[in-house]
């Protein structure tokens, strides 16, 4: 019996609301907001659109309210055709709502995230018969011990896990880095848990084992390893960058989609790097999410 999804996600959703300057100003001084923009975002949120216009079947299964904030991110979930009926419905249960400063010129941006309201979904509601209709699972850090659960879950029924991690390296953290096949992190992240500044060193300190580990650094490319293999570069596509919010995220939902078409770490890495690049020429989390053909197209012309 085949999945009924490709990709299924339990991680955070955000409402994003993005005001644009010429500069970041000094203490105690203004700076002129050019232009505001609401958009959908959030680590699993933005990856799961991006599993759906790279031609994926995606699934959310958050915990959500009725309240605008929430109402907001399902129908735009729902726009893109990510499949919202595993949602667990609870009061007072809303998405991420961030405020994020974008450069104009640079598309650089300080984030502001308010998750007063946010509530992850539990442990026991980690089912194995939800977990089992899906052929990749996608989990973050801001569901904490229910992500645990679904990464054991699925790793005993042969589902590769793919998972976004940011959060400070505590305890409880770090078991779920262990707990995920295909650890895609920013080296930031990288190298505080490895103790190593050198990005092969960082790689192969945290591959130990797992199917593959990708540390990304921004404009530099990124490091990747598969086990038992060697580190291997992969150079970042250069664009001209707008705004660079969510562009890790869609890395992590192409690589997804990639894993889910059956193709190669080398493979999904090239694509992911060619995708997040796209996304940069474009203002917001998700706006500039391109499909299979437009990345296809991007790759076929570009320089890296």
């Amino acid at each position: 019996m085949s999945a009924r999804w490709d990709v299924l996600g339990f991680g955070a959703v955000a409402v994003d609301d993005l005001l644009f300057v010429d500069r970041y100003p000094p203490p105690d001084s203004k700076a002129p907001v050019r232009s505001s923009e609401r958009h959908p975002g959030g680590l699993t949120g933005t990856a799961l659109v991006t599993v759906a216009r790279m031609g994926g079947r995606a699934a959310y299964a958050g915990v959500l309210d009725d309240s605008d904030l929430s109402r907001y991110a399902v129908a735009q979930l729902e726009r893109e055709g990510v499949d919202c009926s595993a949602i667990a419905r609870q009061t007072g249960a809303q998405p991420i709502h961030s405020v994020i400063i974008v450069v104009r010129p640079t598309g650089q941006r300080v984030i502001y995230p308010d998750s007063s309201a946010w509530v992850p979904r539990p442990p026991d509601a980690m089912t194995e018969e939800l977990i089992a209709d899906c052929r990749v699972l996608f989990v973050d850090h801001k569901v904490l011990e229910g992500a645990l659960r679904a990464s054991e879950i699925a790793r005993r029924l042969g589902i590769p896990v793919v998972g976004d991690v940011e959060d400070e390296p505590r305890p409880e953290v770090l078991a779920l880095v262990d707990a995920i096949d295909h650890l895609i992190v920013g080296h930031e992240f990288a190298e505080r848990v490895t103790g190593e500044r050198e990005p092969a060193a960082v790689v192969r300190a945290l591959t130990r084992g797992r199917a593959a580990c990708i540390v990304t650094y921004g404009d530099r490319g990124s490091w990747w390893m598969e086990r038992g293999d060697a580190v291997h570069r992969q150079r970042a596509y250069p664009v001209r960058a707008v705004d660079t919010t969510g562009c890790g995220d869609v890395f992590h939902g192409a690589y997804a989609a990639c894993l889910c078409r059956g193709a190669s770490v080398a493979r999904a890495v090239e694509v992911a790097s060619a995708a997040a690049a796209l996304k940069a020429t474009r203002a917001g989390g998700q706006a500039g999410i391109p499909t299979w053909e437009g990345i296809e197209a991007f790759m076929r012309s570009a320089q890296v």
